[in-house]
């Protein structure tokens, strides 16, 4: 699969992310559910902790990837979910840790959001990848 940026202007480059992306030889597309700082029965995971929350959901979401025989350079877009937006921004040098190793910056929405679907998570994040 070849990936060719599309930023009309470079400001997004700055946060970790492309405007878009143009896929060429992609052969397998995978839609993940939002991942969020939960363990393998679901229980929520640090509880008030933005960071270490925003660090599992990255985990959960290699997970799934992994599962689908894939890794986080195959994400071609990426939803974000937060309750607090300001704490999600201030850790997002985990972004950059987790997928700069893949060289890639997926396309991406970050919104704000009064509270997620198991109420203590503080983080959610949902992905499409293709290969």
């Amino acid at each position: 699969m070849k990936r060719t940026a599309v930023n009309p202007w470079d400001w997004s480059l700055k946060l970790g992310y492309n405007q878009a992306e143009i896929l060429d030889g992609a052969t397998r597309q995978l839609v993940c559910a939002g991942q969020t700082a939960v363990d393998d029965t679901g229980t929520p995971q640090h509880p008030g902790d933005m960071r270490a929350q925003i660090s599992l959901a990255l985990d959960n979401l290699e997970a799934v990837l992994k599962e689908a025989g894939m890794t986080l350079g195959n994400v071609t877009r990426l939803g974000v979910y937060a309750t607090d937006v300001d704490a999600a921004l201030m850790n997002f040098d985990l972004m950059g840790q987790r997928f700069g190793p893949h060289q890639v910056a997926p396309p991406m929405t970050l919104l704000g959001v009064t509270r997620l679907a198991i109420p203590g998570l503080l983080f959610e994040i949902d992905a499409t990848a293709s290969a």
